[in-house]
């Protein structure tokens, strides 16, 4: 299965980048002076590779539950969905879904909200959840929200739900690891005593690298999350056309400053309308994605059919 690939990959990238860090450790003769601080950093990896990863597959394992339950989504019957608007929902939904080659139709569902916007979520291609605002059926037509839907039928079978969780557990696994390396160097100084009476300077150093860390470790994963972001426009596009999805970010140009309930960050970073153009951004400004799609480019610079 391709989210299993996936999985093993990370997990494959993560180790060696975790033997690397050891040889460098090594190299510079910090081995030594970590021991005589107490802390055994092998043990230390192991155990922040475990924390993280561990973290990871729940957050994974859970997200289409914490979705429905955060964002209060009514999921729809296939066989019997409800009125118009649902039926076509579904079908339309499933259409793509066929069209870009899942097996397993995903779940589709509503949530109420006057902002026009959708979601993918779920741990695997086979076990997916697309969710749409009750908003967005009024601030858009159907050739619009198709393309909305195959932007989120993008990110299902790229598998962005599970690279986007896998790689935050990554860099949390990092966050810890150096945090604790980086504050025994800075407050153990040429002290013989593991403890060396700075405990409690150490523990707020550590507090303090986690903050700075973890904040350079989450631009790193929305860099990604942009790059995702403009993968997906363009899948969305050959799903549907181009200027179709264009016009559908066209329509969501009005709703991008408008401020939005805190969500889960694995919803929030998968939803077709979020702030961009800072750092920290989940989502590239919606003007350069519109440049993206119109010029005929995806993420790679590569034309497009």
């Amino acid at each position: 299965m391709m989210w299993l690939r996936r999985i093993g990959l990370f997990l494959i990238v993560n180790l060696l980048v975790m033997v690397t860090i050891n040889v460098l450790i090594h190299l510079l003769g910090l081995d030594g002076f970590l021991y005589r601080s107490g802390m055994d950093y092998p043990s230390l990896m192991v155990f922040c590779l475990v924390w993280g990863m561990g973290g990871a597959f729940f957050s994974l394992m859970i997200s289409r539950w914490m979705a429905k339950a955060s964002m209060g989504v009514q999921v729809l019957d296939p066989q019997n969905p409800g009125g118009a608007e649902e039926r076509w929902l579904v079908g339309t939904v499933h259409g793509l879904a066929q069209k870009a080659g899942l097996s397993t139709m995903p779940e589709v569902g509503i949530y109420q909200s006057p902002d026009p916007n959708a979601f993918a979520t779920g741990p695997g291609r086979d076990s997916a959840l697309v969710a749409v605002s009750s908003g967005l059926f009024n601030a858009m037509n159907h050739e619009q929200i198709e393309s909305v839907l195959g932007h989120e039928m993008t990110h299902i079978t790229n598998g962005d739900m599970v690279t986007m969780t896998l790689l935050q557990g990554v860099v949390n696994s990092f966050v810890f690891f150096l945090s604790w390396v980086i504050s025994i160097l800075l407050t153990q100084g040429n002290s013989n005593d593991r403890r060396g009476g700075n405990f409690m300077a150490q523990y707020f150093v550590r507090q303090l690298l986690q903050i700075v860390l973890g904040f350079l470790g989450f631009a790193v994963v929305m860099w990604f999350s942009r790059w995702r972001e403009y993968r997906a426009d363009a899948g969305g596009g050959r799903l549907t056309s181009r200027h179709k999805m264009a016009d559908a970010l066209r329509a969501l140009q009005r709703y991008v400053d408008r401020p939005k309930p805190a969500e889960p960050a694995s919803v929030a970073t998968l939803k077709i309308s979020a702030p961009g153009g800072s750092l920290f951004a989940s989502h590239p400004p919606l003007a350069e994605r519109i440049a993206r799609l119109e010029s005929g480019s995806d993420s790679t610079g590569v034309i497009s059919s």
